[in-house]
């Protein structure tokens, strides 16, 4: 087994624990240096990645290494390194998208001599996610069908075309397979895909230090704008007033836009009325979990990418124990190969059962809804859920309903203004007073802790009985 294929491994299994945008931002760009007799060299790159990854993921790392391999770990070593700075030889990075920071590159477009996947790559683009690499089902079959009518008439077809969805079944892949098919089409194009979370960033820096030109040229002068979660701008003012400009500039001109999002436009806390009629201009298709023949088609398109020989039983039995998103099933595929080259093992119904045990609990997480959080909650503190979300200040009802809005942070990972939402629309200040509130008890109530301990337990282990 390569250090690249453990290294895939050990990051499949961070991908089924934490969420997207904290896997990109800390574990994404990594890689496996050297492993050797049981020490490790992992490439970091930043110092700041370094003690957020050494203080938050050490332990998991090292346990992760030692499922993979089946060795003892001694002694991790983590190496700040440019990646560019780095040979394929010395450490694999798994394949990424650079997205161009604010800095002393911001604004820059690639010139004529870069080849097309240097191109594709400046613009923010993963060479993976392709058209020829989504596997259309029943429940993206529309948006799979949009995406493709906009790629060929720009401007004309849909504009924009918003793509709404959960978490990992295609929105990313079918924006980026856009840009792939419209760079295709014409190389000098000029395309720009970001998260709303770098275009908030992107948007603040540039003000702080003077920028705002600059960035405005950046986001209005380009042929495509692909934005993902465009959900996270919701609350935010200035940012929707920026993007609210930038939109309108875009769509004067013919450009054509592109957003993804959680949820659809009406949906979409604390936005505001002139966006949202605007992100309904055009056409709205939705993407949802993949049936069982999807999954299955999926699994066998990523089994032949990486060469691994699995019967279609053994697939559908894999797609089966994970029906909630591609990212879970391609991150269960992952482990199963990994686990199955490193022992050399040919894969069989009961190593793929012992293989998937351990994320049984993670799936059933995954699929924990805020209701059935709440739910339970209620029921574990013996209050009505009409009091909960009601306006009630009472002690014996305000308290668990703070410990509901940090389970709802903490567990499903839901932004404030959400979990207001989700708590009879209240302000998603009082979610974040209720968040810092409990973490700081949890830390210091033993009683506190171990109730938080037993909800959790009823909320997962229980269910999977």
């Amino acid at each position: 087994m390569t250090n690249h294929e453990i290294w895939q491994a050990v990051l499949a299994e961070f991908e089924l624990k934490i969420t997207k945008p904290t896997f990109n931002t800390w574990l994404r760009n990594t890689g496996l240096l050297r492993y050797e007799n049981g020490e490790v060299a992992i490439c970091i790159p930043s110092l700041f990645h370094k003690g957020y990854i050494e203080k938050k993921y050490h332990q998991d790392i090292i346990k992760s290494i030692e499922r993979i391999t089946g060795k003892p770990m001694k002694k991790i070593e983590y190496i700040v390194e440019n990646v560019k700075n780095i040979s394929e030889q010395e450490c694999i990075i798994p394949t990424v998208a650079p997205i161009t920071m604010l800095g002393n590159n911001f604004g820059n477009q690639p010139n004529a001599s870069y080849t097309r996947q240097a191109v594709a790559q400046q613009f923010g683009l993963n060479p993976k996610y392709t058209f020829a690499t989504f596997v259309v089902g029943k429940g993206n079959e529309l948006a799979h069908a949009a995406a493709q009518a906009v790629s060929n008439r720009p401007g004309e077809a849909y504009n924009p075309l918003f793509i709404y969805g959960g978490v990992g079944l295609g929105k990313t892949h079918l924006l980026q397979a856009i840009g792939h098919s419209m760079l295709e089409a014409n190389p000098a194009i000029k395309i720009l895909y970001v998260s709303s979370e770098k275009f908030t960033n992107e948007f603040v820096a540039g003000i702080k230090e003077g920028r705002a030109r600059e960035f405005k040229d950046r986001y209005r002068n380009v042929d495509l704008l692909l934005i993902d979660d465009i959900q996270f701008i919701g609350g935010k003012e200035q940012t929707q007033e920026e993007f609210f400009h930038t939109f309108n500039e875009l769509h004067q001109q013919g450009k054509q836009v592109v957003l993804s999002s959680d949820r659809p436009p009406k949906a979409i806390p604390a936005l505001e009325d002139r966006l949202r009629s605007r992100f309904e201009w055009g056409m709205i298709a939705d993407i949802s979990t993949p049936d069982l023949e999807t999954r299955v088609a999926i699994l066998q398109t990523k089994a032949q990418e990486k060469k691994f020989d699995i019967d279609d039983k053994l697939l559908q039995l894999i797609a089966t124990n994970v029906p909630n998103n591609i990212r879970e099933l391609e991150g269960a595929l992952n482990k199963v190969i990994a686990i199955h080259q490193l022992k050399n093992m040919v894969p069989t119904e009961s190593s793929i059962k012992t293989t998937l045990e351990s994320y049984a609990e993670q799936s059933m997480k995954r699929s924990l809804t805020p209701k059935e959080l709440i739910q339970e909650i209620s029921n574990f503190y013996d209050i009505k859920l009409e009091d909960i979300i009601g306006k009630s200040r009472e002690k014996r009802v305000a308290f668990p309903r703070q410990v509901i809005m940090y389970l709802l942070r903490e567990e499903l990972k839901l932004s404030y203004p959400a979990i207001g939402e989700e708590l009879g629309n209240r302000d998603h200040t009082t979610a974040m007073h209720a968040h810092t509130k409990i973490v700081g008890e949890v830390e210091e109530n033993l009683k506190l802790k171990r109730d938080v301990e037993l909800i959790k337990q009823r909320l997962y282990v229980n269910r999977l009985n």
